[in-house]
């Protein structure tokens, strides 16, 4: 059963996923459920900071509850690659507030 428009798609690349707590996490999607419960290999959270560029905590493989997905995007691998994240600024996402 499909969770939904595009996942399917989306299994094997890498993608970024926003949680309702804001946090940002880039993985491999290796699967998901009908809850759009989602299984990400080799992933890394993004933190954010205004003062220091952009840390990367590696997490591995781990899965994130559906009830806790605000937003799934495809990642452009390329792009990303050419991205210097050290230098990279900006504020935390906030929680989303339903």
């Amino acid at each position: 059963m499909s969770s939904g428009p595009g996942l399917e798609s989306l299994v094997d690349q890498t993608i970024s996923v926003i949680t309702n707590d804001g946090r940002n996490i880039v993985g491999v999607l290796k699967g998901f459920d009908q809850a759009t419960n989602l299984i990400l290999d080799e992933s890394h959270e993004r933190v954010y900071s205004t003062k220091e560029g952009v840390q990367q905590l590696v997490l591995g493989l781990y899965i994130i509850r559906g009830d806790n997905i605000s937003v799934v995007g495809e990642l452009d691998e390329e792009l990303d690659s050419n991205l210097d994240l050290s230098k990279l600024r900006a504020h935390p996402l906030k929680p989303v507030i339903h």
